[in-house]
């Protein structure tokens, strides 16, 4: 239910938007099934920010059958989710004119779990024990794991996104999710020991805005309208009234419950999960050259990307670093 609060927000918005116009249709993929990771968002649909920015924005939810990616290359759809900093560096690799144009999330909220009472205290602390882990991140996470905590290969066990193995065995530790796995591990009666890759310097950017760069040339207001009100939805949906978003994730996505997206939204807010380092100063969807020149020389250091890969190309801070966001509801 949309409050009058909420509603006079709205309203506020269309204003400072300047004079009324014909919406500009968008079509916005996001990385997966509707969930509060996508809150802010949905919130600017649900609340009408984006309508008060001139847009009529569709979202279309991703999924396993779904890649999101090749619709934005093919102009299918207009803006795309982007997830760790690898799918643009990827872009740039295969010279697909693709970048950046917002990073929400400042902190991947990328963990590893282990059984309470293990001794498992720090990532320094898992070295030897067997961890389940998915193919995805034997390409990304692992390969800086190894790099800087001294992990080796013989840790691996195959990880098919089930909890039963790591249930099954106190000395197991799973992959995870910041706002999903700790959920369903706490519902099945364990208080697991999660650690934030991010705190430990895993700095990849995360939750990005992906534009086709023809789309940045031809037309920079679209993209800076669309980056602008979604910056404001996520800064009302984690410090707002996000009833509306909530219940529109809930019928897009009627596996997920309310008492899950309660519990997302409030660690990703104690763990600053789009708001902090940067984003704190220059505003939600910050993104810097020295970050991502750090996060790239992680990978080559890794043996992920060559040192000859033109990092600059991968993302564009024209459209963000304006405090947008900064300020509460």
């Amino acid at each position: 239910m949309i409050t009058r609060r909420t509603a006079l927000a709205g309203a506020a918005l269309m204003l400072a938007a300047g004079p009324a116009r014909a919406a500009d249709k968008v079509v916005f993929g996001t990385n997966w099934l509707a969930q509060a990771e996508h809150g802010g968002f949905y919130q600017a649909l649900a609340t009408g920010i984006y309508a008060g920015h001139g847009l009529d924005v569709e979202i279309r939810m991703g999924g396993p059958q779904v890649n999101h990616s090749q619709l934005l290359i093919a102009g299918r759809i207009d803006f795309n989710m982007g997830g760790e900093g690898y799918g643009a560096l990827n872009y740039v690799q295969n010279d697909i004119p693709v970048r950046a144009v917002a990073a929400i999330f400042q902190k991947e909220p990328r963990v590893l779990i282990a059984h309470p009472d293990t001794g498992v205290t720090t990532l320094a602390s898992l070295r030897g024990r067997p961890i389940l882990l998915s193919n995805d991140a034997l390409q990304t996470f692992w390969l800086w794991l190894k790099q800087t905590q001294g992990f080796t290969d013989d840790q691996i066990r195959p990880y098919n996104f089930s909890a039963a193995p790591f249930l099954a065995d106190p000395k197991m530790v799973m992959q995870g999710y910041l706002s999903s796995e700790p959920y369903v591990l706490s519902k099945a009666g364990v208080a697991p020991v999660v650690l934030l890759l991010a705190d430990y310097g895993y700095d990849t950017y995360s939750t990005t805005i992906e534009a086709r760069q023809e789309v940045i040339d031809r037309n920079p207001d679209l993209v800076r309208r669309f980056v602008t009100a979604s910056i404001l939805g996520w800064q009302s949906y984690l410090h707002g009234d996000r009833a509306a978003a909530d219940a529109m994730i809930t019928a897009a996505n009627p596996d997920m419950t309310q008492d899950q997206i309660d519990y997302a939204v409030a660690v990703m807010n104690r763990y600053g999960i789009a708001e902090s380092g940067d984003a704190l100063a220059l505003g939600i969807g910050a993104m810097t050259d020295a970050r991502w020149a750090a996060f790239f020389a992680g990978t080559v250091k890794a043996g992920i990307y060559p040192a000859t890969l033109d990092v600059r190309r991968a993302y564009t801070t024209q459209f963000v670093n304006r405090g947008l966001g900064l300020a509460r509801p």
